[in-house]
């Protein structure tokens, strides 16, 4: 290996020296906010069925998936139940599978 290709003593240690120390970065907040409420927790008289197709529209996206409790702000419970209830409609063909 010839000598023009070695590298210097010093490495890229002497660079960070000349420059100085970084200053310290800002801090970010990665808060979310306020915490959403599940919607049928908050109306009871809201229930979960199949047939009401016009209210499981609201938790389907425009390719057809289910939108996450994390969007929606639906809890563990009725996620679940929703679900089953958005397969049903889907299935008896209330619901599309994928949008147009």
């Amino acid at each position: 290996m010839s000598e023009d290709r070695r590298p210097s003593e010093g490495g890229s240690g002497d660079r960070e020296e000349s420059r100085g120390p970084r200053p310290p970065r800002p801090k970010r907040r990665r808060g979310r906010g306020r915490r959403k409420v599940c919607r049928f927790c908050a109306d009871k008289e809201l229930s979960l069925d199949y047939k009401w197709f016009y209210v499981l529209d609201d938790f389907v996206s425009e390719r057809g998936r289910i939108v996450p409790s994390r969007t929606t702000g639906t809890c563990a419970k009725h996620q679940r139940r929703l679900k089953v209830a958005i397969k049903r409609a889907r299935n008896a063909a209330l619901l599309a599978y994928a949008r147009d």
